[in-house]
């Protein structure tokens, strides 16, 4: 009798999260990275079905931990938030990120860029844009016909997809959400929370106020009427 023949099992595919590069290569490049990450998942915070992140991973072919990308910022409609070590398309109903943000930095080579704009193109980003902080230069491309056309001036545009508007007029990009508020940066957000806290106790101390001179008044108002009672007088009538 022949021996059983050993099941040959394939080893299993580890999808790396880390290439142990920084995130950012400058404080200028990664404020951005940070302010649009932000802001983006500031604006979708109410919607479940949003998956925003920075830095991440995306592997858009199963068996495959070659091919991959970690967009600074990229934007997922239709699927869950949550936290994620790398964004495994297969595992999120295949859909692939919708929106992609990179911002440049001095260290960024021709070469890398042209690479990164065929894959979002191949696998199906439908917004692509690409931010230069230190020229305040915004280059975009959104998926017409299977592939990238370029937005011809991103100074003014809104996006399709997110509904916020790039405006480039003050010699600084600046972002605005489709209510008309700005993105803001990390430090501008410490400032609005301490600005609100600081408002919050203004309120506070006047409203303690209100309650002491309010207990002060009745305080008053009963000495009187024991008062007019001492001296043979109905404060009631």
């Amino acid at each position: 009798m022949n021996a059983p023949t050993a099941l040959i099992r394939k080893p299993r595919v580890k999808y790396p999260e880390s290439d142990g590069q920084p995130m950012a290569e400058n404080t200028l490049q990664f404020r951005w990275i940070v302010t649009l990450q932000g802001g983006l998942d500031g604006l979708f915070r109410d919607d479940p079905n949003v998956f925003v992140a920075g830095d991440l991973f995306w592997y858009p072919v199963e068996g495959d931990n070659k091919t991959r990308v970690a967009p600074d910022t990229m934007v997922v409609f239709g699927r869950p938030k949550g936290d994620r070590g790398s964004y495994l398309q297969w595992e999120e109903d295949n859909i692939a990120p919708q929106v992609v943000f990179e911002v440049l930095s001095p260290g960024n080579r021709p070469g890398e860029l042209v690479d990164k704009f065929r894959f979002y193109e191949h696998y199906g980003v439908d917004e692509y844009y690409v931010f230069d902080p230190q020229k305040n230069e915004l280059d975009g491309w959104i998926r017409e016909n299977g592939g990238f056309k370029a937005i011809d001036d991103t100074d003014g545009w809104t996006s399709p997809r997110l509904g916020i508007r790039f405006d480039l007029s003050s010699g600084d990009l600046q972002v605005f959400q489709p209510d008309g508020t700005r993105f803001a940066t990390y430090l501008e957000l410490l400032e609005q929370e301490e600005t609100a806290r600081q408002r919050a106790e203004r309120e506070r101390q006047r409203a303690d106020r209100e309650r002491l001179r309010a207990e002060q008044e009745r305080q008053r108002a009963e000495r009187l009427a024991e008062r007019l009672r001492q001296l043979g007088v109905d404060p009631d009538e």
